[in-house]
């Protein structure tokens, strides 16, 4: 499908791979470059019409539904010098075929668009493949957290890797690096958690009975004075997990502004590590439609890797 036009109302006929869809990404993929908040008020104010009726963002769309798209204009964007354009993601992607696409998102990047961010990953993926009808992400990972996204191509993908999540059929391994006293080799963290808001707006995630169950394996892979590097093995998906369950374990991520050590963060940072040290290094899991084992490693990116070679030199001189 073409990019719809933004001088002329569209009628819109919702083919295969685009049925099931919220309406605001169906919108969001077609409407590049529009921000999301302006095609939620185009939407709230009954400009957007599914089947001649007003319908609300989250409203999914079945096949054969007729959705109308008004006119949108979007103001000129000055010209900016090379050295501002955005990254783009082409390069990061390390595995892609007709259903899915898999990349090594760089950390900064969040997933989604909002909250003061005015491009996430798949907003920019958009933009960068305007041919893909169809373009949503499997799962998440936050914003600071490096390594292995996957991005579904196909509906029929999409809901594949939805249902190997829910059964714990996807195996997504993440290298941390825990701060303080780590005891023994391998540890399950079962804490259940809990998502909640501050008093200032801001969401966070914490231990508390009733809260959703969540399981971590952490496997010690090496150790210095005062930091461990853990392989965390995900059990369950749950928002913040993997940050939680270690500060729960009194051994919370380097460089987590968070749920770390704040006074040790600062200091951290005048030592080279400038971020949370959280990357999605290994993911493995059967291909939605063709049944194929996928396997696929991202290497520590080079600010996390150059950290761990610091911490080398200094233990070798003790």
């Amino acid at each position: 499908m073409k990019d719809l036009a933004k001088n002329a109302v569209n009628l819109v006929s919702i083919g295969a791979d685009e049925a099931g869809q919220r309406l605001d990404n169906f919108l969001l993929a077609r409407l590049k470059g529009v921000p999301k908040s302006h095609v939620y008020k185009l939407v709230r104010a009954g400009q957007v019409r599914v089947n001649g009726a007003r319908a609300e963002v989250s409203r999914r769309l079945a096949e054969g539904d007729e959705v109308r798209v008004p006119p949108v204009r979007v103001a000129a964007r000055p010209a900016v010098s090379a050295g501002t354009v955005p990254t783009r993601l082409a390069a990061h992607v390390l595995y892609r075929d007709e259903h899915l696409l898999v990349l090594d998102k760089p950390a900064g990047w969040a997933v989604h668009g909002g909250s003061g961010v005015a491009r996430g990953v798949i907003e920019q993926l958009r933009l960068e493949n305007p041919q893909a009808r169809f373009m949503e992400l499997a799962h998440r990972l936050d914003r600071e957290t490096s390594g292995l996204l996957v991005v579904a191509l196909k509906r029929r993908a999409l809901l594949g890797l939805h249902e190997a999540l829910r059964e714990g059929r996807m195996d997504k391994r993440y290298l941390a690096l825990a701060t303080g006293t780590w005891a023994g080799d391998t540890r399950q963290a079962r804490f259940p958690l809990h998502k909640y808001v501050t008093p200032s707006g801001e969401r966070r995630v914490r231990v508390e009975a009733g809260g959703q169950a969540a399981h971590t394996r952490f496997t010690r892979l090496q150790r210095w004075p005062g930091y461990t590097l853990l392989e965390a093995q995900l059990k369950t998906g749950r928002t913040h997990q993997i940050r939680v369950h270690l500060a729960e374990l009194g051994c919370p991520i380097a460089g987590d502004e968070k749920y770390g050590d704040f006074a040790l963060n600062k200091a951290l940072e005048k030592q080279g590590l400038k971020r949370m040290f959280l990357h999605a290094w290994r993911l493995s899991f059967k291909h939605p439609v063709t049944g194929q084992t996928i396997e696929l490693e991202a290497p520590l990116p080079p600010e996390l890797q150059h950290f761990i070679d610091a911490l080398d030199s200094h233990a070798a001189t003790l």
